[in-house]
């Protein structure tokens, strides 16, 4: 990515997907070139959210929703240290912020922090093209990196893919760091970290849990010197097909028995670590509005998701596996895509969505406790 900061609200843009489709409107945010895997979020609010979600490394995130930026950016909201997308795609971008808790506007924050945006395209065709065609490489261009649109689609069409990418140790912290429980203390929980985001242990804090937020790269003897009462995996961009390392760690707790709770990137872990096979979306979920049924209570969630890839697991029957008999928990009732994994021997469960739901709907966030209720049940 190269960026400057050259006044951007005029400055002409142009988006160049990889098939050659282009779109031109004005920069928004900084002035620059920038390359990822175009991918759209429907939802409405929580932008802030999305910005500095980790899973979206290397992602440029076109909103669905036409008026982003009414808000502004605060202080308080962000999942992490920084924004993650690698570009920006807006319709209609607010003049003005107006809330009581903006510090300034997004286009100023996006510049500020180097991020290339587009503003003023037509973005319901751009997401209708990728639901038809697939999510796929996307280049962001304004100022001096516009050239001729066959110059720009051969930049694309040689920047990296999203499949085959290993990506987690990229946006996963470097050293172990604790979040200390909210009142008495109950549990200490090892959190190997994907590319998690901060409402998440910070969820877990809420029950009493101790989290020991370990690096990508952590080994199973990281894992358990922090003596855990349950471990946990996280969300994170790139393709589980090259999370070999995490997967052993998984495969280690598991023959441990030791309780064990994955979210997004950690559910596709677990797919993986039980022997299931994982394959990428046409256009992948993302938004803060996807209905998902909990197969062993019948209540539907409306639930938050970024993810392109799932497992490839059987919904209709009990699997075999290494480590007891698991099954399909969850499943998307959209389009019956694999939602969450249970093992049905030993406490060992995960969601492919986002429970902790910053900014987002809270019908999921019982499955923090159900994680509570079987280190309990261990200690038993």
């Amino acid at each position: 990515m190269t960026t400057s900061t050259r006044g951007a609200a005029k400055t002409p843009a142009v988006l160049v997907l990889e098939d050659g489709r282009t779109f031109r409107g004005r920069a928004y945010g900084a002035v620059g070139e920038t390359f990822g895997e175009a991918v759209f979020s429907t939802g409405m609010t929580g932008y802030q959210e999305t910005l500095t979600d980790p899973s979206y490394h290397r992602q440029v995130v076109v909103m669905t929703a036409p008026h982003v930026g009414n808000t502004g950016v605060n202080d308080e909201d962000p999942e992490s240290a920084r924004i993650w997308v690698s570009g920006y795609v807006v319709r209609d971008p607010a003049r003005v912020p107006s809330n009581w808790r903006a510090k300034r506007s997004l286009d100023e924050e996006l510049e500020r922090q180097g991020v290339v945006g587009i503003s003023g395209i037509d973005t319901r065709a751009l997401t209708r093209h990728l639901r038809e065609r697939g999510a796929m490489r996307v280049g962001i261009f304004s100022g001096d990196a516009v050239a001729a649109d066959a110059e720009l689609l051969a930049k694309v069409q040689q920047s990296p893919q999203m499949k085959g990418a290993n990506l987690s140790a990229e946006v996963a912290t470097k050293e172990t760091y604790v979040v200390a429980a909210i009142g008495t203390k109950r549990f200490t929980v090892a959190a190997v970290d994907l590319g998690i985001k901060g409402m998440t242990p910070q969820r877990m804090a809420e029950r009493g849990i101790e989290v020991h937020v370990l690096p990508a790269t952590a080994t199973a003897e990281d894992v358990y010197a922090v003596n855990p009462d349950g471990v946990f995996f996280s969300n994170g961009p790139g393709d589980p097909a090259t999370a070999d390392g995490p997967v052993a760690v998984m495969q280690e707790v598991l023959k441990r028995r030791t309780p064990l709770f994955g979210i997004c990137f950690g559910n596709q872990i677990l797919g993986r670590a039980l022997g299931f096979g994982t394959y990428k979306l046409k256009y992948g979920h993302r938004g803060i509005n996807q209905p998902v049924q909990d197969r062993t209570t019948g209540k539907v969630e409306v639930t938050a998701h970024n993810h392109g890839f799932a497992v490839d697991a059987p919904l209709d029957q009990v699997s075999d596996t290494p480590y007891g008999r698991a099954e399909v928990s969850h499943v998307c009732l959209n389009d019956q895509v694999v939602e969450g994994l249970q093992l049905l021997d030993q406490p060992a469960f995960s969601v492919q969505y986002h429970p902790e739901a910053a900014a987002g709907p809270h019908d999921a966030a019982y499955l923090f406790d159900r994680f509570t209720t079987l280190m309990e049940g261990q200690r038993a």
